[in-house]
């Protein structure tokens, strides 16, 4: 039986210690597994390592944060901040958003699918090296200004040595010399990632390793060349239930021939490429005693029965020692005059001052700025210490992507739709974006206010793969009923406090005719409905089920599903998933037995019309038709009607 997790807040997380392969072919566990699947499609349930759940429960989200995902693919963990962004469920549009970047192009589709489930107009997938990720511009009251995260996640890529348990290849690929090659990549992903961190905001680095020199290696070598602007959380109080090691200070660096080294002095020269300085532990007692590593978490594989997890918690208290001056970006290039350069600046007054520079040719410039970096790289290899991590040309590289193009305020598109869902004068229209540049808009799509200012800012540095949330989908006869385009059900809970027409109160009784029938008539619904739906135009609609609290056996949550009516019947636009996860709230058996499944999928055409000729006496063919071709696609759809009487 799954268990809840001690440690994960409110009880929101639980597990099982069954596998992949029993779940799948268990025929008694055959209803357990259609459930598993049909609510993680719908985006109900997350599956995924216990461990791997911790790095985003660190990070202490709230809806107002500016979250970065740097390696993100497959996505589970963007899952998760996403619903602590959405913790609120009466807030459409959180302050906050997720960025999720990933270098592989084919992963960010995997990202994509994960965060689609979630329905969350808060999330942007991008495409770029996590070590060399932009600096994104965002507008503040009509100024360009650097946008600094919030919150970063950097779960960078590691060998993997924490997952042995579950991966058999660890044990047939697994070398001391995975780490020695991944140590380089870790630091400079974990540099970026403290660059673009906001003063005062929480950065986690984590590895499914338990390799210090991927991990405690990494943090010592950034606390280090941060000079005091980062220090390491004390979480000892967080996540109590949570099995734990403290963080180590000493250990060995190892080569692949068998080789240990205590110290950097020791290493050979032939072997200085493979084995660099940030990888040893500090040796003055002083500064090792102030990084206090013992703050970092490892969680070890039989302490709860999970993979191994290292987890570090960084605070940055100032800007980086090579960023003191914070990057501004100006609307408007230096005038030069003569030979010199004018920069206007406030100076701490509050008066003007004015800087005159002597302008150097091209030659000039290039030679100085060589020195600087010369200069730069001695004073680092002197240190044994890593500078930040060089600027790179941006490659886009995979599929290409469809545009986002916003909707101009006085976009003639919008005006049917606002005035036939008699949207609210408030609703942000200004936040609607299609994939098309020319031609007729199939699909319209909602961001946040905070996604569109970074999407409109940053359209030239940035590859994205995809952000939004479907709210509207053309329709090709649409526009005989006055709106060319229906309502999309993955959009419905961000779109529903703003619209004011449209919509039909329904009881719980006429909920379950909509979800267990494809295209039910009018007749079978409550006389309330019916009622309603006479004085309603035909068209996309609202369908709204409040719960009773009268009556405290119904469902008593709130559900809202897109519909539409048409002339002698009502329907419901609901994705079967969907409509499997409200059945089961309903108490309404949705279990179907594959064997049972697959003899239904190869019924004849000769069935069928048998079953034509013995439906009920007195109605015509057309009603026939319409029922049997309904309880078929029940059938198929793994909905139980036999047993349906109305009642759960």
């Amino acid at each position: 039986m799954p268990q809840s997790l001690s440690w994960y807040p409110e009880e929101l997380a639980w597990h099982t210690n069954l596998s992949r392969k029993i779940l799948r072919k268990s025929p008694q566990l055959e209803k357990f597994h259609q459930f598993l699947v049909s609510e993680t499609e719908c985006g109900n349930i997350s599956r995924q390592e216990a461990v791997s759940m911790i790095p985003p429960l660190l990070l202490n989200v709230s809806p107002h944060h500016k979250i970065l995902d740097m390696c993100a693919a497959p996505g589970s963990k963007t899952a998760q901040l996403i619903e602590m962004l959405h913790a609120d469920m009466n807030v459409p549009f959180p302050n906050g958003f997720v960025i999720a970047n990933d270098v592989d192009n084919k992963r960010c589709y995997l990202l994509v699918h994960q965060a689609k489930r979630l329905n969350s107009p808060c999330i942007m997938v991008v495409n770029h090296d996590a070590s060399s990720i932009p600096n994104l511009q965002i507008d503040v009251d009509g100024r360009k200004e650097i946008l600094f995260y919030d919150r970063i996640l950097c779960d960078v890529p590691c060998s993997g040595d924490g997952t042995m348990r579950k991966n058999i290849d660890v044990w047939k690929k697994w070398t001391t010399q995975n780490s020695l090659q991944l140590h380089g990549l870790q630091l400079r992903i974990a540099t970026r990632g403290v660059e673009q961190l906001a003063e005062g905001g929480r950065m986690v680095y984590s590895t499914c390793s338990l390799n210090p020199i991927e991990n405690e290696a990494v943090i010592a070598s950034l606390l280090e060349k941060s000079q005091g602007a980062l220090e390491l959380a004390d979480v000892s109080s967080e996540l109590p239930g949570l099995k734990r090691m403290p963080g180590i200070t000493k250990w060995k660096v190892m080569l692949k021939d068998g080789q240990w080294f205590e110290e950097w002095k020791d290493v050979p020269s032939n072997r200085q490429t493979q084995i660099r300085p940030t990888m040893f532990p500090v040796k003055d007692e002083e500064k090792l005693k102030a990084m206090n590593l013992e703050r970092c978490l490892r969680i070890l594989p039989h302490h709860q029965n999970t993979g191994g997890f290292f987890v570090a918690v960084l605070i940055k208290k100032s800007p980086m020692p090579w960023n003191k001056r914070q990057p501004k970006v100006h609307q408007k290039l230096p005038q030069r005059t003569g030979d010199t350069e004018v920069t206007a600046a406030n100076s701490g007054n509050g008066s003007d001052c004015i800087i005159e520079e002597p302008k150097l040719s091209e030659n000039e410039e290039s030679k100085k700025m060589q020195e600087l970096q010369n200069l730069d790289t001695e004073q680092s290899k002197k240190e044994g210490v890593c500078g930040p991590p060089p600027s790179k040309k941006m490659k886009l590289f995979g599929f290409k992507e469809d545009p986002f193009v916003f909707l101009p305020e006085d976009d003639p598109l919008f005006h049917p739709i606002q005035k036939f869902y008699a949207l609210d004068p408030s609703f942000p229209k200004m936040n609607l974006l299609t994939r098309t540049q020319e031609g007729k808009k199939r699909q319209l799509y909602m961001v946040s206010k905070e996604l569109r200012n970074v999407l409109l800012n940053n359209s030239e540095k940035m590859k994205v793969i995809n952000t939004g949330i479907k709210v509207w989908s053309r329709n090709s006869d649409g526009e005989q009923f006055g709106c060319a385009f229906r309502l999309a059900q993955e959009g419905i809970y961000t779109l529903y406090p703003f619209i004011h027409a449209r919509i039909i109160n329904v009881c719980i009784e006429d909920v379950k005719i909509l979800l267990t029938q494809e295209n039910p008539f009018l007749s079978k619904f409550s006389s309330e409905t019916q009622k309603k739906v006479k004085d309603m135009a035909m068209g996309s609609i609202v369908l709204k089920y409040d719960p009773d609290p009268e009556k405290p056996h119904d469902l008593q949550c709130p559900i809202v599903l897109c519909g539409w009516q048409g002339k002698t019947s009502l329907r419901a636009f609901v994705p079967k998933n969907e409509r499997l996860h409200y059945l089961r709230m309903m108490g309404v058996e949705v279990f179907k037995a594959k064997r049972k499944e697959e003899e239904l999928e190869t019924k004849t055409e000769e069935e069928v019309q048998h079953r034509l000729v013995q439906t009920e006496e007195g109605m015509d063919v057309e009603d026939k038709e319409h029922d049997l071709v309904t309880k078929m696609e029940a059938e198929i759809g793994l909905i139980n009607l036999e047993n349906y009487q109305g009642e759960p």
